[in-house]
């Protein structure tokens, strides 16, 4: 089973349960700050970098933040998120599918929008070690999704072509850099976004969570 394409993963609401979690550890940030903002808009950006995210939200609300107010969110998210951590377990079928891409020396890597702090969280619900896995966070990028930086690191870190790589993400977000550098994209529901959502963004196909895009993976790479 031979092929030559490659993945690259989103993490948060991709492979581990976790959109909600960061939803209200950024409400409760945003709270501790005054600054009032529905769940659901919050939701929306997830996804985005943590600074991306600030700017936009700062547009919706029209609250002015300042970096030193930035700092201070992004630190109480962390600090809340942390606290949600027991809530965050693997989506169905996720440490099967990089188990199964592994067994068949199909090329993967992680990529996240998140800190590393946050990423060892997730690897942490699937089993990983971030030390023995090809990962990329924020801080090896110049920039967070929807800008393709992240995605670009993750094909140069396996050392392949980005247009041979399927982007597998759950929130538009991910779709929109996917198709920014040239990827192709394939998005899943477990994050809270629709098909149709993901379709417009640029997904090829969409699948329920990594147990169904493991139990179709036919469709997408061509094993041989």
């Amino acid at each position: 089973m031979h092929t030559q394409t490659s993945f690259i993963f989103d993490l948060d609401g991709t492979l581990t349960d976790s959109v909600y979690q960061n939803v209200a550890a950024w409400k409760q940030a945003l709270d501790a700050e005054k600054i009032p903002l529905a769940m659901w808009r919050i939701h929306r950006k997830i996804g985005m970098s943590g600074g991306l995210m600030l700017k936009n939200l700062s547009r919706e609300t029209g609250v002015d933040i300042s970096d030193a107010q930035a700092k201070r969110l992004a630190k109480r998210h962390g600090e809340a998120y942390e606290q949600l951590q027991g809530q965050i377990i693997a989506l169905p079928g996720a440490g099967e599918l990089l188990e199964t891409l592994s067994k068949e020396k199909v090329n993967w890597c992680i990529a996240t929008s998140g800190e590393m702090a946050t990423a060892q969280i997730n690897l942490k619900a699937l089993g990983l070690d971030a030390d023995k896995i090809p990962l990329i966070t924020r801080n090896d990028a110049k920039a967070g999704k929807p800008d393709p930086s992240l995605f670009l690191a993750a094909a140069k870190k396996m050392a392949v072509p980005i247009e041979e790589c399927l982007v597998v993400g759950d929130a538009i977000w991910d779709m929109l850099a996917a198709r920014r550098c040239k990827a192709t994209g394939i998005g899943l529901l477990s994050g809270g976004y629709d098909v149709s959502e993901l379709e417009r963004a640029g997904a090829l196909r969409v699948y329920d969570d990594p147990l169904d895009l493991l139990n179709h993976l036919d469709e997408i790479a061509s094993f041989s």
